[in-house]
């Protein structure tokens, strides 16, 4: 788990889903607000139950508390904060790539050792 944006915040319960009531109430925005970050955030998407109410994943609310606090606490402008977490977004891929790629060579090693 990442560490949260804010120390200040309440901790996210151990939970699979999450309302929005929830999620409006640990990341202390509004419904709306909520609402309207899924709009302009594509990795915002939650489920929708057979009545159509939001289910928010646990990634979810983190990408929603990492988005208050570029809008809130640091002044990014929407653009500006879904810029930076795609860029984030593209880091951990080619940090996790570079991990797998030294996997693969200490894994040829070990068969070259074997062999």
């Amino acid at each position: 788990m990442k560490a949260r944006p804010s120390a200040n915040l309440p901790p996210i319960p151990d939970k699979l889903y999450f309302k929005i009531g929830e999620v409006s109430t640990i990341a202390e925005v509004a419904t709306h607000v909520l609402r309207f970050w899924e709009s302009q955030f594509p990795k915002i998407a939650p489920r929708r139950t057979a009545s159509g109410q939001r289910l928010y994943t646990r990634k979810e609310v983190e990408q929603i508390l990492a988005i208050k606090d570029l809008l809130y606490r640091r002044k990014f402008t929407i653009e500006g904060a879904r810029q930076h977490l795609r860029i984030q977004a593209d880091d951990e891929k080619i940090t996790a790539l570079q991990v797998l790629e030294d996997v693969r060579a200490e894994l040829e090693q070990l068969r070259r050792l074997l062999d």
